[in-house]
């Protein structure tokens, strides 16, 4: 009951990135409030039911669960998301991200970027390294304080504030990145546009997310219809990692044309699978060639 009240649930009547009514979009399964693990029917809980966009294949909870507070889903301090070697950046971190950037944008030492859901602030010490004037905005106080205190990031270039709250001058920045953040923000194509317009023409947002496509997700899915339940694993809502949607492609291309940008390249992760070895083995392969990883990266640009 504690957890019930801790939020409010609302109707969602639209795709929130291509727009086509939910009326015709396909009901998943419902997800509970916590882990379910192998027979969810042995849990206890809250759940709401899990859809997916009939058109982009945008999947997301309806009615949508909306926590009173921030610091509900991630006030926690860093240390219990991560082990203390994760405040250590390595050298390989953010590097293929850069380079794929150069091949998009010309880039010039002293060219801003905006990282957007900072954490401790990790990726604008990257960029900063790579010769970009890095700015960040960070929602959580236990990672806005860790990243002032412990990664010693300025207070002047780091904003303690939600996405939907912050402001920038229009064209400001040459680079914006939601490194896994926009699956937690509950109307991922506004926090887009907002981006777009902080933006300078030509200029690119890199976005990584959680792919609708996932095969794992859907072995799973089918494994809790073989048992006889009507559970999915899509999203988390309720719980840790607090994922509100997963995004297909065709989501981002029906939300470019909307809105006048480009897709300017994609590509899927699929290194990581979350099943028996045995199945591993014979799946990956087919994984790879049917771009069915668990997430999908996409690079977005401002048309002139």
């Amino acid at each position: 009951m504690d957890s019930l009240l801790r939020y409010k649930f609302f109707y969602i009547d639209k795709c929130n990135m291509c727009g086509s009514q939910t009326g015709s979009h396909k009901v998943l399964g419902k997800r509970l409030n916590q882990s379910q693990g192998r027979n969810p029917r042995k849990k206890i809980g809250i759940s709401t039911t899990v859809c997916q966009c009939s058109d982009c294949k945008l999947i997301y909870s309806n009615p949508m669960p909306v926590p009173f507070s921030i610091e509900d889903h991630y006030g926690l301090p860093p240390e219990e998301y991560w082990i203390p070697e994760h405040f250590k950046i390595a050298e390989s971190y953010f590097k293929n991200e850069f380079k794929t950037l150069k091949t998009l944008i010309d880039f010039k030492p002293g060219m801003k970027s905006l990282d957007i859901g900072a954490g401790i602030g990790k990726a604008m010490i990257v960029l900063g390294r790579e010769g970009f004037d890095a700015y960040g905005v960070e929602p959580s106080t236990p990672f806005y304080e860790k990243a002032l205190n412990h990664m010693k990031i300025s207070p002047d270039k780091l904003k303690h504030e939600q996405i939907e709250d912050v402001t920038y001058p229009d064209n400001t920045f040459d680079f914006i990145t939601f490194g896994a953040v926009l699956e937690h923000l509950y109307d991922p194509s506004a926090s887009i546009l907002k981006a777009m317009k902080w933006l300078k023409p030509n200029g690119i947002v890199h976005i990584e997310v959680p792919s609708s496509d996932w095969i794992s997700s859907k072995i799973y899915n089918l494994f809790y219809r073989l048992i006889g339940t009507d559970y999915v694993t899509n999203i988390s809502p309720m719980h840790s990692p607090y994922h509100l949607y997963e995004f297909g492609l065709k989501s981002f291309k029906e939300h470019a044309r909307q809105h006048n940008y480009d897709v300017a390249y994609f590509e899927y992760y699929n290194s990581q699978m979350y099943l028996p070895k045995i199945l591993e083995f014979f799946l990956r392969p087919y994984m790879r060639l049917t771009n069915k990883g668990m997430l999908i990266c996409v690079w977005l640009r401002k048309r002139v």
